[in-house]
């Protein structure tokens, strides 16, 4: 059996995957701080006083880390339809990749807050620090130091996840694969392609995460160690 591997007829079509690969690294950012603020919201509210903002976060995190993905962008898509609400496919995408990412963010930042020691809040408030300054100092930056390295994995697995927004015609980079190998008959050459790209994207991805967490975190910038 020969394997005839001819890369010439999708090779020239790179604007196409590059505008795809640009769509998806868009679409990731966009989830990835919105959900990182709805992660932090939802950590909170799970750790409220509160049993009806305890409970509402429960629901939200359970309904969507036990069902698919793929069911989350077709409720979204078909619901904002049904009530008139009409959006680009990316805006869709975008809004279900938040929901979804958001509520396994608010588990993994609801970890790094349980895993602040009672004592350190004490000490603080022994030293007169406001509440603010303690929840900053003391509690925030700390926690989301400890599963930083987590958190980040969680969104580069979100921009791979992005490959199933193609199937409400987000035209990511999975979206325009389909698009060529269908053109061109050549759907080895072209996935073969593609996952070279998502890797280069997840590369790209892990560095400017990397960087970020050199910003944010001193002790990590004096130990080289930002995930």
């Amino acid at each position: 059996m020969n394997l005839n591997l001819d890369f010439g007829a999708i090779l020239e079509r790179w604007p196409m995957f590059l505008d795809g690969a640009i769509l998806t690294l868009q679409l990731a950012s966009l989830a990835t701080i919105l959900g990182a603020v709805i992660g932090i919201l939802g950590a909170i509210g799970r750790r409220s006083r509160n049993p009806v903002i305890v409970r509402i976060c429960g629901i939200y995190v359970e309904a969507i880390r036990n069902t698919p993905l793929l069911v989350q962008i077709f409720l979204v898509y078909f619901g904002l339809a049904s009530l008139g609400l009409k959006f680009s496919a990316f805006a869709v995408a975008a809004l279900a990749l938040t929901i979804n990412v958001g509520a396994y963010a608010t588990e993994i930042i609801r970890a790094g807050f349980d895993s602040i020691p009672r004592g350190q809040i004490e000490a603080a408030e022994g030293l007169a620090l406001s509440r603010t300054q303690i929840y900053w100092h003391i509690v925030l930056l700390p926690a989301i130091e400890k599963v930083y390295p987590a958190l980040t994995s969680q969104f580069v697995l979100l921009m791979l996840a992005s490959s199933v927004t193609s199937q409400i015609s987000a035209e990511e980079l999975t979206a325009v694969a389909n698009f060529v190998q269908s053109d061109t008959y050549r759907a080895f050459e072209t996935y073969i392609l593609v996952a070279v790209l998502y890797i280069l994207l997840s590369l790209i991805m892990r560095l400017g995460f990397w960087l970020l967490g050199l910003a944010i975190f001193p002790r990590r910038r004096r130990l080289r160690t930002a995930l």
